[in-house]
């Protein structure tokens, strides 16, 4: 069997001033509870988060990939992933690990695959997604506090990884690195067909292969709601230790309290309502 040799990414952590988060159309586009059909199935690595781990404790890391790569052996294995994307230095070690597994990768996309979900589902030698699905690329984005020098540094700093990005895309497309960037710029978002007929994707995911959790969908709107407090609190500029806590202060709780699915849409508003007066304090 012959395997596609993927490019490696390499990529350095920013300074703290810098927050990767989900992008937040792909958050309200993204439906949480998309799951496949045959859950638990051998060899399956699950990807149904935000990549990286939130303030909430939540989310898919590179070290839970792993862990279940090594579980999984000299086997081939099987990625399904529905995510709005997230901390793009989790998503190049997750591909990265994907990418250095010895047997054939096939990357399944249920519903979304979203910016650094995207690069994810590239280090698939077999990609398949639904013709309901999305694929999602865009530029690496950060939020940045500083003065000038800081925000050119940072300009700086991340132009390398949009290159390496654009090799990766294109490499699996079979066009231009020009072309894929300027998907990139336009942040450009593919349908199933479109991921196929531009040959980011290789084929059609059966439907009868996803299908919703109905437990997950009840809580879709706390599940989002959650993250967009995320992500709104990081465009701040506030280091993810400092989120978690004022959120457990605005919830007047501990600092490991997190949000479950027992809050109803009316606690998720009381929780913006805290945070926002905590903010103005």
């Amino acid at each position: 069997m012959s395997l596609r040799k993927l490019p490696k990414l390499d990529a350095q952590k920013l300074p703290t001033v810098c927050a990767f988060q989900p992008d937040e159309d792909a958050i309200e586009r993204w439906n949480a509870a998309l799951a496949p059909k045959a859950a638990g199935e051998n060899n399956t690595i699950s990807i149904l988060d935000a990549i990286g781990e939130d303030i909430f404790g939540e989310g898919v890391t590179a070290r839970r990939v792993s862990a279940a790569l090594r579980g999984i052996g000299d086997q081939e294995v099987c990625v399904d992933i529905n995510s709005p994307g997230g901390d793009f230095f989790e998503g190049v070690a997750i591909y990265n690990a994907l990418r250095a597994h010895p047997q054939k990768v096939t990357v399944r996309i249920l519903g979304l695959a979203a910016s650094a979900a995207s690069i994810i589902a590239m280090a698939g030698d077999e990609i398949q997604i639904g013709k309901a699905g999305f694929l999602m690329i865009h530029n690496a984005w950060v939020v940045v506090i500083g003065n000038r020098h800081d925000l050119a540094e940072a300009a700086a700093t991340i132009e390398p990884f949009d290159d390496a990005m654009a090799a990766v895309y294109s490499d699996r497309a079979g066009v231009t690195k020009a072309q894929a960037a300027e998907w990139m710029d336009n942040e450009t978002w593919f349908n199933g067909e479109q991921a196929v007929d531009a040959g980011l994707a290789d084929s059609f995911l059966a439907a009868d292969q996803v299908t919703e959790d109905k437990a997950r969908a009840a809580t879709v709107g706390t599940v989002n709601a959650k993250r967009r407090i995320d992500t709104a609190l990081a465009k701040t500029g506030m280091p993810r230790s400092e989120r978690r806590a004022l959120l457990a202060d605005a919830k007047g709780g501990t600092h490991d309290a997190a949000l479950t699915a027992t809050h109803d849409a009316g606690d998720v508003s009381a929780l913006f309502e805290g945070l926002r007066l905590t903010l103005q304090q």
